[in-house]
C-alpha cells in the first residue's frame, strides 16, 4: 500500500485538491484509491506523531493510525493532504530556510507509516508571492519577527526538498509550480492519484471557476463541450485563453511589504525561476510542468 501525503504548499491549492478528490471517493475507491475525511486524519497524525517524538511507530501504533484513518481492510493508495503537515503558516519560514521544521517532520511522517511506501506531493509558489501570502496568515504584526532573520532572497524550493530527500531518501516527491496549477490541474490530479488512463474526474474544472468565477466557468465548460480539445496541449491553450480573458483580479497579488520595491520583488521572481531549473534536476523528484 501507498501513502501519499499532500503536504502544501500553504496558500497554494486552498484544498481544492482534496475537495476534487473527494468529491470522487466513490469511483476511485473502486480503483483502490482511499480519500479518507480529513477529521478522520489530519488530528490523529498529528497526536501520534506528537507521543512518538520521531520514533519508528510500533506495528501495533501503525495498525491503530490505518485503522482510524480508513475503513476498508486493503487499499492500494491512501491520499492524505494537509497544508499544516510540517507546521502551521506563521512558522512556515525561519531560521534562513522554507519550512524549517519540513527536516525532522519529513522524516516523523514516514515513521508512521514504515511499513508501506510513502510518497510526497507539494506545490511550490513564487516566495515574491509567497511569503506575502503566509505572513498575512500568521497574524505576525511584525515582519522581521516573522522572517525570524531570513533574507527572502536566500530562501530557495531547492533547499527544502533536498532536505525532505536527505532525511526520508526512500520516498519520492512530486513537486508543481502553484503558478502552473489552473494549466496543470487535471495532470496534478492524475500524478497524485495514479488513476489509470482514461479515468474523469467528475468536477475538475471546479478549481478553474475559482478563479474565472462561475460566468468564466460556464463559458469554458461549454468551449470544451462544442470544441473538445484532440491533446492536453490544445487543452492548456483553451484554459489559458479563459482565464486571460476571466481571470483578472484572481491572478493578481497586490504586495506591500517594508522594502519591497518593484526591483526587489522581480529579482525574487527571477531567483525563483532559477531555483526551478536546480529542481527539475534533482533525483527523486518529478517535477509536473505544462
Amino acid at each position: 500500500m501507498e501513502i501519499v501525503l499532500h503536504v502544501g504548499a500553504h496558500s497554494t491549492d486552498e484544498d481544492n485538491l482534496l475537495k476534487c478528490l473527494y468529491k470522487n471517493k466513490d469511483q476511485l475507491s473502486a480503483l483502490g484509491i482511499v480519500i479518507p475525511e480529513p477529521s478522520r486524519y489530519r488530528p490523529a497524525i498529528r497526536e501520534t506523531m506528537q507521543a512518538l517524538v520521531g520514533d519508528v511507530a510500533p506495528i501495533e501504533t501503525q495498525e491503530a493510525l490505518l485503522d482510524s484513518i480508513m475503513d476498508e481492510d486493503h487499499a492500494e493508495r491512501v491520499i492524505l493532504s494537509h497544508e499544516s503537515l510540517f507546521c502551521v503558516p506563521g512558522r512556515s519560514i525561519g531560521n534562513g530556510h522554507l519550512y524549517p521544521t519540513a527536516s525532522f517532520k519529513a522524516a516523523r511522517l514516514r515513521n508512521l507509516f514504515s511499513r508501506q511506501d510513502v510518497r510526497f506531493c507539494i506545490a511550490v509558489r513564487d516566495p515574491a508571492t509567497f511569503i506575502p501570502a503566509v505572513f498575512e496568515r500568521a497574524k505576525d504584526p511584525n515582519f522581521e519577527t516573522f522572517l525570524d532573520g531570513s533574507d527572502p532572497m536566500t530562501l530557495h524550493w531547492s533547499d527544502l526538498i533536498s532536505r525532505m530527500r536527505t532525511m526520508v531518501p526512500d520516498a519520492p516527491i512530486t513537486v508543481w509550480c502553484n503558478e502552473d496549477t489552473p494549466l496543470l490541474w487535471p495532470h496534478v490530479l492524475k500524478a497524485i492519484s495514479r488513476t489509470p488512463d482514461g479515468f474523469a474526474f467528475d468536477g475538475v474544472n471546479d478549481f478553474l471557476g475559482t478563479i474565472i468565477g462561475r460566468g468564466g466557468l460556464t463559458r469554458l465548460e461549454t468551449y470544451l463541450d462544442t470544441h473538445p480539445p484532440q491533446t492536453e496541449n490544445q487543452r492548456q491553450r483553451i484554459v489559458a485563453a479563459f482565464l486571460d480573458k476571466f481571470g483578472g483580479d484572481a491572478l493578481e497579488q497586490e504586495i506591500d511589504l517594508p522594502g519591497w520595491t518593484e526591483p526587489y520583488v522581480a529579482q525574487l521572481s527571477e531567483l525563483y525561476e532559477r531555483d526551478l531549473e536546480a529542481l527539475d534536476k534533482m533525483p527523486g523528484v518529478s517535477f509536473l510542468t505544462p
